[in-house]
């Protein structure tokens, strides 16, 4: 019921910002808790940020904390990532994620819904 669209990807220099944005639509968005995940080639999907439906409740990776700010839109269905200071090792395919309950959680297994993901490259 639920579909999610990543965009705003693309290649960045060291540095550098980018704001991924995930849209929403086709479904319920309140009640949700909200993710953002990445996979780099050759590793395991990882979880990045998440928030909870008021927004009032925020969880980072160690390696993106005080870096990447995850936020939400409700009134437009959409959830935001934004990352300065990027680095080489955050070259990855980002993915949005949703499940329909207000609990977090880091495992990508327990999200319902997910994104096609979209390429953010870091150069060096």
């Amino acid at each position: 019921q639920v579909q999610l669209v990543e965009s705003g990807g693309g290649l960045v220099q060291a540095g550098g910002s980018l704001r991924l944005s995930c849209a929403a639509s086709g479904g319920i968005f309140s009640n949700t808790y909200m993710g953002w995940f990445r996979q780099a080639p050759g590793k395991e999907r990882e979880f990045v940020a998440g928030i909870s439906w008021s927004g009032s409740i925020t969880r980072y990776a160690d390696s993106v904390k005080g870096r990447f700010t995850i936020s939400r839109d409700n009134a437009k269905s959409t959830t935001y990532l934004q990352m300065d200071s990027l680095k080489p090792e955050d070259t990855a395919v980002y993915y949005c994620a949703a499940r329909p309950y207000l609990s977090s959680s880091y495992s990508a297994k327990e999200y319902n819904y997910w994104g096609q993901g979209t390429q953010v490259t870091v150069s060096s």
